[in-house]
């Protein structure tokens, strides 16, 4: 029998007893909120939110050691180790500065709270539970820390405070533009015209407003822009990728690579049998396990298409150990697919059975779609053969290797020769090589099988 749904995990981190204390009894009145650790210092964060692995940090700015920027510092590298986690940072100052340093790398998944303020309705609950799932905020009072010297300095229209007030405000250009009904370009040319104006009236000595507006026009507006376009919708490390190299639309880079293309055996018949919500916590557990692995192996995600998971070793950035690194992956996600298993079993729920295909050779990688909608794709007989491949990575926990991945590798395990195989979608026969991943039920070890045989 099922549990219910699973609460969303927080770990909360302030140097201030009291404020820590009162964070965490705001926290403790929401049902679907869970404390699982708290700091008051730098090290002591870095150690058990990296231990807890929490959906989302709370943390304070400054804490022991310098009292600087240890909140925000801790949050990035927490960030690093377990991607996805949500930061939602808390302080009594309301100096954009530091909001910008937060967003500086993109704004999904950060919140900036003025800690005298959140005990105002359910601003922090909500904050919490808007970056667990990517979302952003910022307090509006940073916003009008900022504006307000230059709003009300003269010299600008009504329509120009407009502006400037959703500009300040973190609107993207086409928000904006839709909802005065004009073009994007229009209103880039406003926003241009606008700075101007500021400028002007900057030469009286008041520079610092303008330079703090810029700023967060720039991380604010940059982030959600481009953030929506390209960190949002492409694949892990593509988005920098394209941005630094002044990459278009449409263009094709040829390269050689591995993908990796898993699936879950018997996906039908879990989903008819478990409750809808259960599964739902299932597949994120599962995702982001599988993230973890393909991460830490130096992969890029592509997609995930329900319970499927396609990643790629080599690109976006070359890799000349792409193979070895694919494998290495397949195998750590078939282990960690049976440390989910277990966990699962615990709570009564049905387990999930991977299998995996690994396919070697040349692509076509091309940014691909509209400057709405972007989409980094690969396109080329190695992905689809990696899918074919998979097909045939039965039982659960086995991994079919194309026999280009096989010769590619630097140190080849054993393997079962499945010998030349008919996949669908191929007219000539393929040569496929098996590689079982057993688990040893009674140790909960998990082993390497060439050919079944140990």
């Amino acid at each position: 029998m099922a549990v219910e749904s699973e609460r969303i995990t927080v770990f909360v981190a302030d140097d201030n007893v009291i404020v820590l204390a009162g964070v965490r009894a705001l926290l403790d009145l929401e049902p679907d909120l869970e404390i699982v650790g708290t700091a008051g210092d730098y090290d002591t964060l870095i150690a058990g939110a990296v231990a807890a692995a929490p959906q989302v940090l709370v943390t304070d700015i400054r804490m022991p050691p310098a009292f600087q920027r240890e909140g925000i510092d801790a949050a990035k590298e927490l960030r690093k180790r377990h991607p996805g986690t949500g930061i939602v940072v808390l302080s009594q100052y309301d100096d954009p500065e530091y909001a910008i340093s937060l967003l500086a790398d993109g704004a999904a998944g950060y919140a900036y709270l003025l800690k005298d303020r959140v005990a105002e309705g359910d601003q922090l609950a909500r904050a919490v539970r808007d970056v667990a799932t990517g979302g952003s905020v910022l307090d509006p009072k940073i916003v009008e820390a900022l504006v307000h010297p230059v709003v009300g300095a003269g010299g600008l229209t009504a329509d120009e405070e407009s502006l400037l007030q959703q500009i300040a405000q973190g609107r993207p250009i086409k928000a904006i533009a839709a909802s005065q009904h004009t073009t994007p370009a229009a209103v880039a040319e406003a926003v241009d015209e606008l700075f101007l104006t500021l400028s002007r009236e900057a030469n009286t000595g008041a520079s610092e407003p303008l330079r703090r507006l810029r700023m967060l026009h720039q991380a604010i507006v940059d982030s959600q822009e481009q953030g929506e376009t390209l960190s949002r919708l492409l694949p892990t490390g593509v988005a920098e990728k394209l941005k630094r190299e002044g990459r278009h639309i449409g263009e094709t880079e040829a390269m050689v690579v591995t993908v990796l293309m898993s699936d879950v055996r018997g996906y039908s018949g879990i989903a008819e049998h478990a409750d809808p919500s259960d599964l739902a916590h299932q597949l994120n557990e599962h995702r982001a396990a599988m993230n973890h692995v393909i991460l830490d192996g130096g992969g890029t995600v592509m997609q995930f298409v329900g319970d499927a998971v396609m990643a790629c070793f080599g690109a976006p950035v070359p890799q000349e150990d792409h193979a070895d690194r694919a494998l290495a992956a397949a195998i750590a996600m078939i282990e960690a697919q049976v440390e989910l298993d277990a966990q699962w079993e615990v709570r009564g729920l049905l387990p999930f059975g991977l299998g995996i295909g690994v396919s070697t050779g040349p692509v076509a990688a091309a940014l691909l779609g509209s400057e709405e909608r972007l989409e980094y794709t690969l396109v080329g007989d190695t992905v689809n053969l990696s899918a074919r491949l998979q097909d045939l990575a039965r039982p659960a926990g086995s991994l079919v290797l194309s026999e280009a991945t096989l010769t590619a590798l630097h140190d080849a395990p054993e393997c079962e020769p499945l010998g030349e195989q008919m996949v669908k979608g191929r007219q000539a026969p393929v040569r496929a090589y098996k590689l079982q991943v057993a688990r040893d039920r009674a140790a909960g070890a998990v082993e390497i099988e060439a050919g079944g045989a140990r």
